[in-house]
């Protein structure tokens, strides 16, 4: 089982719980997909993209269970990241971990630490 996992407000995925469904956020409406990371890639993308932000949380899922829909494609110095060209189905969140500020202003991902 490989996971992966997307960062997102908090407020984009209690309404996503409430529909059902997330369809992604702003960047991955404008791009067409949904952006995700593996547990190597998701601290650089907090810090990349994410810096300053806070009531953030991450939802991780097993990349397998969401089928064909997801493709690994190169990005960041060629890594492969994996990529939702559909709507997430809020069942296949099997966790959501709370992703606070540090004091260097970078959303935590402690829950990584323990994998």
């Amino acid at each position: 089982m490989t996971a992966i996992y997307k960062i997102l407000r908090r407020e984009e995925w209690l309404a996503a719980k409430t529909k059902g469904a997330f369809a992604g956020s702003a960047v991955d409406l404008a791009d067409g997909y949904i952006h995700f990371s593996t547990a190597g890639q998701a601290e650089e993308t907090a810090r990349k993209h994410f810096a300053g932000q806070d009531d953030l949380v991450v939802l991780e899922m097993d990349a397998a269970a969401l089928g064909p829909a997801l493709k690994w494609a190169p990005s960041r110095g060629g890594a492969l990241f994996p990529h939702l060209y559909a709507t997430l189905d809020v069942r296949h969140v099997r966790a959501v971990h709370d992703a606070p500020l540090g004091a260097n202003g970078i959303p935590l991902l402690a829950f990584l630490a323990a994998r």
